[in-house]
């Protein structure tokens, strides 16, 4: 919702204001003093104010005395100071102090609805970025990453290390394997964490696009370009950009990249004026870069800006002991997502899951997991929810499956995933084995073997 509030003493200038920005689209709130502006944001419908446009001077209470007030009182709604051209310093003075632009009166009407919606993008990521922190607030960022196999616990301390720091990252792994979950962390253990984390995907958009979605246009740049528009950089301006697939970027865009990362500056598309930019860079890729180096369709000088610190994410045949604690998170979250009450994983699917080698990885593992939820009949997960390739026991056509690689590594895996999944029926059960039997669609007596393969019975 594009909804702002004008405060200003002037009524012909809320109104000139107004009319600007309704003829924009936008959904219009005056005030005249800070008091009424204090009013309309406590009243209901306040919370849908978006934006707030500040006069510098009024009477009563100034903008200035008003700024820390709203701050503090709505930290996430960004404001705009409005001054006289002879007090430029002092609303400068107010961005120090936490406004987010100023505007000199009278304002150019294409300014104008340029600020707002520049402010109205910045407002939007913080809510994002307030959302990420509320959800893992009382949590470690890091609980996301699932897992403690060895590969796990070498990735959680890197990221532990890096993320407080400033330096560049580059995120190497297979598709699927949690590269955006990475990037998530690091910013939120930094100290840019309470700035937006802007994210770009560079293989989404075409050459043109993504140069003007990095950096922005001024007005007249080209057909269609009726006014001034933001880049990414500009929005994570004090916070993280991160550019997933990085390694599709086109060169000529690379080039205007390794300038922004040297420089700290971006120039908008059609403007001959530079602004300067402080922006943490995290960037991912699938790819090979330092191959695509040697091919010449990736800048060695930018990839060497970019790999100040790298970090590889492990496929997940490499960590499936893993698998149980993954699945058992990603079940959870799909039931929720899906509707549907399904208490655990049967050891006979489990294990299938552990067998197969996940070419997809994480991503694919989810799909299957959720295609299980849909079909299950049960209130627990059964083989005859999954897909056949998975009960096969790798992917068709594939050469170099785990199993194949080191068979007893993987036959350990599934024994440790089946037993971790009785100790869960058990415990869920009260240590009932009829009713942990039932649950797990086995027979007590084969509840029974499997108890005591694992040393799991009473007298073990």
């Amino acid at each position: 919702m594009k909804h702002i509030l004008v405060v200003d003493d002037e009524k012909a200038l809320r109104l000139m204001v107004r009319a600007v920005l309704e003829d924009a689209g936008w959904r219009v709130s005056e005030a005249a003093d800070a008091d009424e502006a204090l009013a309309i944001l406590t009243a209901p419908g306040g919370a849908d104010i978006r934006v707030i446009l500040l006069d510098v001077a009024m009477p009563g209470m100034s903008g200035h005395d008003l700024l820390p007030l709203l701050r503090r009182n709505h930290p996430g709604v960004p404001v705009v100071m409005l001054t006289a051209f002879g007090t430029v310093g002092s609303a400068v003075e107010a961005m120090k102090n936490g406004a987010f632009d100023y505007l000199t009166k009278p304002a150019d009407n294409d300014e104008l609805v340029t600020v707002a919606e520049k402010a109205l993008e910045q407002a939007r990521l913080l809510r994002e970025n307030t959302r990420l922190r509320e959800r893992i607030a009382g949590k470690d960022p890091l609980d996301v990453l699932v897992g403690t196999s060895f590969a796990m616990r070498q990735l959680h301390e890197v990221i532990r290390q890096a993320g407080p720091s400033e330096a560049t990252v580059l995120i190497m792994g297979e598709s699927g394997t949690g590269k955006e979950l990475i990037a998530d962390a690091l910013h939120a253990l930094s100290p840019r964490a309470p700035h937006a984390l802007v994210k770009v995907n560079c293989a989404a958009l075409p050459p043109h696009l993504l140069e003007s979605e990095l950096f922005g246009y001024a007005r007249g740049a080209f057909t269609g370009a009726v006014k001034d528009k933001p880049g990414r950089f500009q929005l994570a301006d004090k916070g993280t950009l991160f550019l997933d697939e990085i390694g599709e970027m086109p060169p000529e865009v690379q080039a205007k990249l390794l300038r922004a990362l040297q420089e700290r500056v971006v120039e908008p598309l059609g403007s001959v004026r530079p602004m300067t930019v402080d922006v943490r860079i995290i960037a991912a890729t699938n790819r090979d870069l330092a191959k695509a180096v040697r091919d010449g369709s990736f800048r060695e000088d930018l990839y060497f800006r970019l790999n100040v610190l790298e970090i590889v994410a492990p496929p997940l045949r490499d960590r499936v002991e893993d698998l149980p604690a993954l699945a058992a998170a990603l079940l959870q979250r799909l039931c929720k997502k899906n509707r549907k009450d399904i208490r655990g994983i049967n050891p006979a699917a489990l294990a299938a899951l552990s067998r197969y080698s996940w070419p997809g990885n994480v991503r694919e593992l989810e799909n299957v997991l959720e295609r299980g939820v849909i079909l299950s009949r049960s209130d627990i997960l059964t083989p005859d929810a999954l897909p056949e390739k998975i009960l096969a026991g790798g992917t068709p056509g594939e050469t170099a499956t785990a199993t194949a690689r080191d068979p007893a590594t993987m036959e350990t895996a599934v024994e440790s995933a089946e037993r971790e999944a009785l100790i869960r029926a058990l415990n869920a059960n009260g240590g009932h084995r009829e009713r942990t039997a039932e649950a797990l669609g086995i027979s007590r007596r084969t509840l029974q073997y499997k108890l005591k393969k694992f040393g799991l019975t009473r007298d073990g």
